[in-house]
Parts: structure tokens; sequence; C-alpha cells
């Protein structure tokens, strides 16, 4: 995986309010918790999402994780320390977490359009599982996506002149492709992994934009990413325009577009 950091905090942002409904949604599917809980947030971003969970829920203490710099920096001065009411952020790695050092076991581990990076979830939410009290609860949404032409042109684009040839490095491959399970699956884990009660769902999200070439506006803030990670600044419009074009040519030219997102939301709750 591409370690530079290439996110920038304003271009994920544009789509803000589309990027907030599934975190809304998976908020929602939150059981009650006994007490003020103990949270941890994965792939916490620019914590304005971690600060919105630790309010709503009354969370004791919570944790916000992210492997970018750029991103924690926008999240700091979201922090909060007062007495039982305590919200910090830190740098880590999501698929490495596995509760050690916390001081104690964690009610809540949240993960919001993030564990879709890293690969063998089976692994990662174990550990995750792990790290959870008795009752704890395991909240999770990740972009299915990968086979809308948003993603696929792209992986398409990489290959042609004069781009492949200017990479530095080879193309981190999407991972939404090759980490995300299919629905059915996280069902089974979650049983695996001994969760009394689950919810497992496949939901599309219709987002209206101003029109197909568009969609080049919300891949810049997420899977485009990784190809800023290795192709050469000056050649960055020429791929951006050749890309605006192939989507138009492949979907359309629709004025407005209607852009199916995909998203796998799943919840599950350990016995007591």
């Amino acid at each position: 995986m591409t370690t530079t950091d290439t996110w920038d905090p304003a271009t994920y942002d544009r789509f803000k309010a589309e990027r907030t409904q599934p975190f809304l949604d998976l908020l929602a599917l939150l059981a009650p918790f006994p007490s003020a809980p103990r949270v941890v947030d994965l792939g916490c971003g620019t914590g304005e999402l971690t600060r919105l969970l630790h309010d709503r829920i009354g969370a004791a203490r919570t944790l916000g994780i992210d492997r970018s710099p750029a991103m924690l920096a926008e999240a700091g001065p979201r922090a909060v320390d007062e007495p039982g009411h305590h919200l910090s952020f830190a740098l880590g790695d999501l698929a490495a977490w596995d509760g050690e050092g916390e001081g104690e076991d964690t009610d809540l581990v949240l993960a919001n359009a993030a564990l879709h990076w890293v690969p063998d979830h089976p692994g990662v939410l174990a550990r995750w599982t792990a790290a959870l009290a008795p009752g704890g609860q395991l909240a999770v949404q990740v972009p299915a996506n990968a086979d809308h032409p948003s993603h696929t042109l792209i992986a398409e684009l990489v290959t042609e002149e004069p781009f492949v040839s200017a990479l530095t490095a080879p193309v981190d491959p999407d991972p939404v492709a090759v980490n995300v399970l299919r629905p059915e699956q996280y069902a089974e884990l979650l049983g695996d992994l001994g969760y009394e009660a689950q919810h497992v769902r496949l939901q599309v999200y219709a987002h209206h934009l101003a029109g197909t070439a568009a969609v080049a506006d919300w891949t810049a803030g997420t899977t485009m990413t990784r190809v800023r990670a290795v192709l050469p600044a000056d050649l960055l419009p020429e791929f951006d325009a050749r890309y605006r074009a192939r989507l138009v040519a492949v979907l359309g030219d629709r004025q407005p577009y209607l852009y199916p997102f995909k998203r796998i939301l799943f919840w599950g709750r350990r016995p007591s």
C-alpha cells in the first residue's frame, strides 16, 4: 500500500452531506448502552463525525485513530478534555489495532468508510472483536461500488499512455475490489466471531450530481488518492480530463446525473 499522504480534507469534504448519511445510518444500528461507553473510531478522518458520535451517544471516552497526518491536523481542534467527557485523536493503523494499551476494554468499535483500505477482514475483525468488552458493539460501513465505471475506468486509464510510462510506482489496486467481502460473508464472520445479535445490509445511496463528469469530483476525494500518489503532478490535469471524457462516453452525457453508490453496513453485539 502506498504510504504517501495524499489525502486532502477539503476535497474529501466536497460531498460532506452525502458522505455523512451512511454514518448516520450506521449510528442508527447501535443498541442503547447501559452506561457511558468507551469508544474507538478507526479511520476517523477529520474527526467531525467522531465528535458527532461522541456527543450523540454520550461517550465517556472516545479515541479517533487515522493514518493520515493531514486528516488528523483537521481533527485535533475537535478534541475534548473534560471530566467524564474525553475525546482524543491519534496516528495509527486500523489494521493493526487490537486495543492493547487502551487500559480497558472498549464498548464500541466503529469504522466508517475505512475498513476497505486494508486486507484480511476476517483477521482484522477478529482483533477488533477481542478488544470489545462483554456486551460490546461493532459497527462498520464499507463502500461496495468497485464494479461501477467510476472505479473501473480509473484502472483502465492507468494502463494507457502517457500515464503508464510516467508512474513512479505501480498504482495500488482498488481496495474495494480486492478487500471488501460480500454482505453474506460479513454475516458469517459475525456469527463465527460469536456475536449474539447482528444486522448486515447492502444499501444503494442515490447521489444527485450536476452531471456525469462530476463523478470525477466524487472520486477525487477517495480512490483517486491512489493515482495521485504515483503519477507526476504535471500529468494529473490530463488524466482528469480523459477520465471525465471517458465517464461521459460510457455513462452518457446526463445533466443532472444520479450516481448510484453501493455500501455495506454491518453491526454486531457481543454476549454480555
